[in-house]
């Protein structure tokens, strides 16, 4: 994955498209009336910045499985991870890990370069990615994105698993996307979501993807409210690979091969 710059490219230059299209949104959202309540929670230099780092993070959201999991169940090839003298789960957990990873990572330093550095440069600093409230901030930040990524790989695999059980994963994809796209926090920040959904928002498993990340970022969540919200992410990820071990071997015992 790493290799194949071509779809980093393309990816980013997607991305940066849509993202100022969701930019000048939010701008003329918040420019409204309306918004009086909702800006308290969060302001329009937040939503900015909070629009470019949900574009550079958009692959790490899990509404894929692993393509190369749903090919070894189109072709059989699935029985040769069963001989295999590894751990099954960990194999895909690993695999699976590296394939986000290796397509997040140039697409988030792009993303940067232009929404942090080329943007000011241009003299649109009021568009550009602002940098975290605090260096620690900053730090919590990025140890919840390792987090996130843990996170994101236990629901990859629960999406492999599914997959491996329908033998197909389209279908099993196309029910996962919406869901992860609303609950995530991507397609709009939770913190602008009603107050009375807030709490349930926070502690379901989606929201340490981008929302909670985000707060951290944003100085949102600090001392032990920061550490609750890393915490939430620990606890879900535990459950998630638990659920992914007990699915993952119940579907491999009545495991059907295809192919030949």
């Amino acid at each position: 994955m790493l290799q194949y710059r071509t779809a980093a490219l393309a990816g980013f230059a997607t991305q940066c498209w849509w993202g100022g299209i969701k930019v000048m949104v939010f701008a003329a959202f918040y420019g409204g009336t309306a918004i009086a309540g909702a800006g308290s929670q969060m302001s329009l230099a937040q939503a900015i910045t909070y629009t470019w780092l949900a574009q550079g993070l958009l692959v790490l959201l899990p509404w894929l499985g692993d393509p190369e999991v749903g090919q070894a169940v189109r072709t059989g090839a699935v029985a040769y991870d069963r001989l295999r003298p590894v751990d099954a789960y960990a194999l895909w957990f690993a695999r699976s890990a590296g394939w986000i990873a290796a397509r997040l990572l140039p697409r988030v330093a792009l993303m940067a370069a232009f929404a942090a550095v080329v943007l000011p440069l241009m003299g649109l600093g009021d568009w550009a990615w602002q940098l975290p409230a605090s260096a620690g901030a900053g730090v919590a930040f990025l140890l919840s994105m390792v987090l996130a990524l843990l996170l994101s790989t236990a629901m990859v695999m629960l999406l492999n698993v599914a997959a491996t059980a329908a033998l197909n994963e389209r279908g099993i994809s196309a029910v996962a996307t919406p869901v992860v796209i609303v609950f995530s926090g991507n397609l709009l920040p939770l913190a602008l979501l009603p107050d009375g959904w807030q709490t349930a928002l926070l502690i379901q498993p989606l929201a340490g993807l981008m929302d909670i990340p985000a707060r951290l970022y944003f100085g949102q969540l600090s001392g032990w409210h920061a550490v609750g919200g890393l915490g939430l992410q620990c606890f879900w990820i535990v459950v998630l690979v638990a659920l992914g071990r007990f699915t993952m071997g119940r579907t491999m015992r009545s495991l059907q091969i295809q192919g030949g």
